[in-house]
């Protein structure tokens, strides 16, 4: 596989992070993360550090900056819906870390 379908599958995965971000579907988001990192490290074992593996011409090489570009933007679009819902999840577990560090001081 070459590293332009690799970007053509991550760019897919990306959009269907962001609707599952967009739809509060944080399990399938959870799931579409992991195969994000599952094609991600098989970039990265072609280009371990960087480093265009193979020779593109001028089209391809355009297509893969404008998909990285459009992963780009769905990762910001993913935090813009992922943040409010961390942040209330850090509320509410930092509330029952709090009550149970009374209970635990004062007791029941």
């Amino acid at each position: 596989m070459n590293t332009l379908s690799l970007f053509e599958s991550m760019a897919a995965v990306s959009a269907g992070m962001l609707d599952a971000a967009r739809a509060n579907d944080w399990d399938r988001l959870t799931a579409l993360e992991r195969g994000m990192a599952a094609v991600r490290d098989k970039l990265m074992r072609i280009e371990p550090n960087g480093q265009q593996a193979e020779t593109l011409t001028q089209a391809e090489q355009l297509r893969k900056a404008a998909l990285a570009a459009q992963m780009l933007e769905n990762d910001r679009e993913i935090r813009r819906h992922v943040e409010p819902w961390l942040a209330s999840t850090r509320k509410l577990l930092s509330g029952s870390s709090r009550e149970r560090a009374v209970r635990a001081a004062y007791g029941p």
